[in-house]
């Protein structure tokens, strides 16, 4: 049973909020557990990490032959 305490809904308001609930009634208000989020698109991946420069940064960067 609904009960209006306020105002005067239109019919097609009405009708949503039936919908709605018994949508909810149903079982269409259950979440289920998701995995969480992949990490390969990350905007912390696309920020560089600072470049030293001094003795031996070449070598230290991977880049040596």
């Amino acid at each position: 049973m609904i009960k209006i305490v306020r105002g005067e809904p239109t019919p097609e308001e009405l009708a949503a909020i039936v919908t709605v609930i018994a949508a909810k009634a149903a079982g269409g208000g259950a979440v289920e557990a998701s995995a969480p989020p992949s990490e390969w698109n990350a905007p912390a991946r696309l920020v560089r990490t600072p470049l030293r420069p001094g003795p031996g940064a070449w070598q230290a960067s991977g880049w040596a032959r």
